[in-house]
């Protein structure tokens, strides 16, 4: 089992909104975002990361979409209370987070 050090700050805020099902409002690479994360963990190269729904906020793409975060480039984080956004079902597997600490269909909703 791979041991990773105490989550940041960022990665406790994602946390709590996937516990939560609250909305994230925060910077990512300078930009504004709007979004609903759904799973969060580590990449294959240690690092922290969230798989989001980004419904609003700047992009460089089209909205909303699937994005993958690194959360060392978060910034500015607030949670807020507000309609969960769900992202169109997955046609493939996702590869952003290979080591899952939580996702929101397995851990949370399950257990209701």
């Amino acid at each position: 089992m791979t041991r990773y050090p105490i989550p940041s700050k960022a990665y406790a805020y994602f946390r709590e909104a996937i516990l939560t099902e609250q909305q994230v409002v925060c910077t990512y690479d300078g930009r504004p975002r709007e979004l609903c994360p759904h799973i969060i963990g580590h990449n294959k190269s240690g690092e922290e990361v969230v798989l989001a729904w980004q419904f609003a906020g700047e992009s460089s793409g089209r909205l909303p979409q699937w994005r993958c975060l690194r959360l060392a480039n978060v910034g500015e984080i607030s949670l807020r209370q507000e309609r969960w956004h769900e992202g169109s079902s997955h046609r493939t597997e996702q590869t952003c987070v290979s080591a899952i600490d939580l996702d929101i269909n397995v851990h949370v909703r399950k257990r209701r």
